[in-house]
């Protein structure tokens, strides 16, 4: 008699999720570094978990509301500054991938790990006054900045160190790991305000040295092929000369700036990618500073509320989501993939706005975890979608491209929105701010679609024109053949 199976239960299914972190699940060459890598982006985060946009949002907008000598305005551009920031640092993408051309990649980002560890840590010595905003805004954008060094130069480790036909599945649970460590950070840090308002000057440092702890752990992974990897840098252009002088800095921006450029000049189709990414991400990049204050001046959220919804709730959703987005990832063309995930984002803005005009902080938690489900995909294509248009050696330089253009959207979008924001606030319309963000990225997906349609087109004509070459190329054959064959 065939026995029956046993019922799973959710523990099974949970336990069986865990099983696929561990290093037996790839491939065996890969175990070492994927274990020391894992772990470590299970302490990082801790660090800057505590910086992440929503949670820094909505502890900047509460923490410093009614102090003398801060206007609403003021604060209110603050809020943008901080919300900006993780994207504004990114334009100086293409200087990290300078800098660290030719150069000892884990050393490089290790040592830019550091940087932002400090910086976070250093937020705890800022008093709650005008100066201390002040200097909250500018440890936030320094710890930005050099934490894009770290993206820029570590989508180069995950190419050498993890075949392509599972980089989507390993990266993924990176990120995996990352938004459940970010989330839970990001949970000690409104926890905590809502106990005293000056926790921060206690919890970032504890972060920080979970951060410096992790990097610790980074430090001992090996890149494979790394001599090699650091000659074929060195034949493109090799690293820059880190100097204080402003003159150097120009020249070396200006020749950076040449070189991205190019790429695009060059690259037809990841130009227009990049057209398109950037529609899309001014969308996306508008929703974050007026959701803080909407929630702080409007609902009037506690501080673990507000960043539930920022924060908390996006990143708890994101490991169920990126198993989806990375088999999809792993099959497809970057392209036809934001074609498909970009329409996550276009719901979560359309539920978000829908929030806003009800007023109900629960529908923030669901515009929040359609938001998750977008930021799991998103967090995959960031790392990986351009070495689909990339060569190894171009890899940092494409990544560098990518990452500037998010820089400048970065620096355009916030402040577009808090100014619409309370542009319509004087008349009591700020819901239709979101509105705003949700037309923008609707224009975006559809731009995606459009892109991949005319790719599939163009494919499909150079496979006709190759199988016409076929065949010319074989008749006169033919013919000489059938010739001999008649005896002629």
């Amino acid at each position: 008699m065939k026995a029956v199976p046993h019922p799973r239960t959710l523990v099974d299914l949970v336990a069986d999720w865990l099983r696929g972190f561990h290093p037996r699940s790839i491939a065996p060459m890969q175990r070492a570094n994927y274990a020391r890598e894992l772990l470590s982006w299970a302490l990082l985060p801790m660090m800057l978990g505590a910086i992440e946009g929503g949670t820094i949002s909505v502890l900047v907008k509460k923490a410093w509301t009614d102090v003398p000598g801060i206007p609403p305005g003021l604060l209110d551009f603050a809020v943008a500054v901080v919300s900006a920031a993780p994207n504004f640092a990114n334009l100086t993408s293409f200087l990290w991938a300078r800098a660290g051309a030719g150069r000892d990649k884990i050393r490089f980002i290790a040592a830019i790990q550091v940087v932002t560890c400090l910086c976070v840590g250093a937020v705890a010595l800022m008093p709650v006054n005008a100066w201390g905003l002040l200097g909250t805004c500018l440890l936030v954008l320094v710890a930005r900045v050099s934490w894009t060094g770290v993206i820029t130069a570590r989508t180069a480790v995950w190419r050498q160190n993890y075949p392509k036909e599972s980089r989507a599945t390993i990266a993924g649970k990176m990120a995996t790991m990352q938004s459940v460590v970010l989330a839970f950070s990001g949970w000690i840090v409104g926890a905590s305000m809502d106990i005293g308002p000056g926790a921060f000057h206690v919890v970032f440092p504890v972060l920080a040295v979970m951060g410096l702890w992790g990097n610790q752990i980074f430090r001992k992974i090996r890149l494979r092929g790394a001599k090699r990897l650091a000659r074929a840098e060195r034949a493109e252009g090799g690293p820059v000369r880190l100097s204080a002088n402003p003159a150097h800095g120009a020249r070396v921006a200006h020749e950076a700036l040449r070189t991205n450029w190019q790429v695009l000049v060059d690259d037809r189709e990841y130009r227009r990618f990049m057209v398109w990414m950037f529609v899309f991400g001014v969308g996306n990049l508008m929703i974050g500073a007026p959701q803080a204050i909407f929630l702080e001046d409007r609902l009037h959220a506690t501080y673990l509320q507000a960043i539930l919804a920022t924060t908390i709730v996006p990143l708890v959703v994101m490991p169920l989501a990126i198993p989806m987005w990375a088999r999809l990832l792993d099959r497809s063309h970057i392209v036809r993939f934001r074609a498909i995930h970009g329409w996550s984002f276009v719901a979560g803005a359309a539920v978000m706005w829908i929030a806003a005009m009800a007023q109900q902080l629960w529908l923030f938690y669901v515009a929040g975890a359609l938001m998750g489900i977008g930021f799991a995909g998103g967090s995959l294509a960031w790392n990986l979608g351009h070495q689909d248009f990339a060569s190894p050696e171009q890899d940092g330089l494409y990544m560098s491209v990518h990452v500037t253009l998010n820089g400048i959207r970065g620096v355009i979008a916030p402040f577009l929105a808090v100014g619409l924001y309370n542009w319509l606030a004087l008349g009591g319309h700020e819901s239709w701010a979101f509105f705003g963000c949700f037309v923008v990225n609707v224009v975006g997906g559809l731009g995606f679609v459009r892109h991949w349609r005319d790719m599939r087109r163009r494919e499909a004509a150079f496979d006709r024109a190759d199988r016409q070459a076929s065949i010319d190329e074989e008749a006169p054959m033919g013919r000489i053949q059938a010739s001999i064959d008649r005896g002629d």
